[in-house]
């Protein structure tokens, strides 16, 4: 069939949208105080005044939103889970992951972004002296800084223990050679928590260092080029001859692993309750899209094919929002979480797959242009089956802590 220049082919086309359909109704959350209510409300407003009209531009120029972290640190979102006494919000890993959920609706960036900081200020606040977080993690805390997280190493991804990058003491200093990988906000962050060989092989031989990204001989590797959440730059960190002041050390030497895993327990939920954010934007879009696309005379959300896809990926979220919510609650009451962190985090980013899939599915060919943020949330949430431990080393802490191993 051909048509003529003339014809309004673009009369017959849904109405473009460059960001997720709105909500009718927000999802309905149980928070356990006002304050904790009044700070859901101050992030959807934030969600809606600075993520939404810019996060479809800003992924894709490639494009930093450096000011928006500073935004969310000025209203508090940026050390939500630590204590007030050093500028932090006070709040339990309950209500503080369902910010994050909130803000990675908006922009998964965004989310994931905080949730690095929040990951990258572990060590500092959970193993640092008493003096150190006087001294620095206001700082860390309060917005003006941005944090990122170096284990991760050219050759040592998830086998993490034979990490290469060595710190060796010389005087008041830790002389730091090496190459760290795969850093979200490399070359963008103003310190970096370092883990580095100090000692023997193996997972004894390594400690802790909070680099400022400043120090002499540090330097970013140009960012790589990725499939999706192409505004958070992600890059190699160099380290030649880097000098650390020992009073930088986090814990105690030999100590980096164990700080190492603690800190990737919290952030396993952190990348849970983003992926449900982000399923569930998709979600959003596409029951949105299905009450008012029209075939063969009606709403196609009236065919009972697509009615329960629609009916699957709801169920999905919402199991996967009560798996990460039970994981904090236990964190919260002091409990071990370790295996439970693994299933939120291995069940809510396969659903954030799932889910983006479908709603590609569900709009058809428009789902596959970039006329609608679909097949965007699509490549994004590939990369949740991957960071913070890939999905297949989460099925083997859950297995070794079911058999009794120690899910290391």
């Amino acid at each position: 069939m051909s048509i003529s220049p003339t014809t309004p082919v673009e009369q017959t086309k849904p109405a473009e949208q460059t960001k997720p359909a709105e909500r009718t109704k927000p999802v309905e959350r149980q928070l356990p105080t006002e304050e904790a209510r009044d700070l859901l409300a101050l992030t959807r407003d934030l969600v809606e005044r600075e993520l939404l009209p810019r996060a479809a531009a800003d992924e894709a120029e490639g494009r930093f939103p450096r000011e928006v972290f500073r935004t969310l640190g000025t209203a508090g979102l940026l050390g939500l889970p630590y204590p007030e006494t050093y500028g932090g919000g006070d709040q339990p890993y309950e209500v503080y992951l369902q910010v994050l959920e909130e803000l990675a609706a908006g922009w998964l960036a965004i989310g994931l972004g905080v949730s690095v900081h929040t990951l990258s200020c572990h060590a500092l606040a959970t193993f640092g002296s008493e003096e150190q977080r006087q001294r620095l993690l206001p700082g860390m805390l309060g917005g003006g800084q941005l944090g990122a997280y170096c284990l991760s190493e050219p050759q040592s991804g998830s086998d993490a223990a034979a990490l290469r990058t060595r710190a060796v003491r010389e005087g008041g200093d830790y002389l730091v050679n090496g190459t760290k990988a795969w850093i979200t906000h490399g070359g963008a962050a103003d310190f970096y928590s370092t883990m580095v060989r100090t000692g023997k092989d193996g997972p004894g031989g390594i400690s802790a260092l909070l680099v400022a990204a400043d120090s002499a001989g540090l330097t970013a590797a140009p960012p790589e080029h990725k499939m999706g959440m192409s505004s958070s730059p992600t890059a190699q960190i160099h380290f030649d001859g880097v000098r650390v002041p020992a009073d930088r050390l986090l814990g105690e030497e030999g100590q980096g692993f164990a700080i190492a895993l603690s800190a990737l327990d919290s952030g396993r939920l952190g990348i849970a309750a983003c992926a449900i954010g982000l399923a569930q934007a998709a979600l959003d879009h596409a029951v949105e899209y299905a009450r008012t696309r029209r075939q063969f005379g009606r709403p196609i959300a009236d065919f009972q094919g697509l009615s329960f896809m629609l009916a699957d990926m709801a169920t999905q979220v919402e199991a996967g929002r009560a798996l990460y919510l039970a994981a904090a609650r236990r964190r919260d009451a002091g409990l071990a979480f370790t295996k439970e962190a693994a299933m939120a985090k291995l069940f809510c980013t396969d659903t954030a797959m799932r889910v983006t899939t479908d709603a590609v599915q569900v709009l058809g060919g428009y789902g596959y242009t970039r006329d609608y943020p679909l097949e965007r949330y699509m490549r994004e949430a590939k990369v949740l089956q991957i960071v913070e431990g890939t999905n297949q080393i989460q099925r083997m802490v859950i297995g070794r802590r079911l058999t009794g191993g120690d899910g290391r």
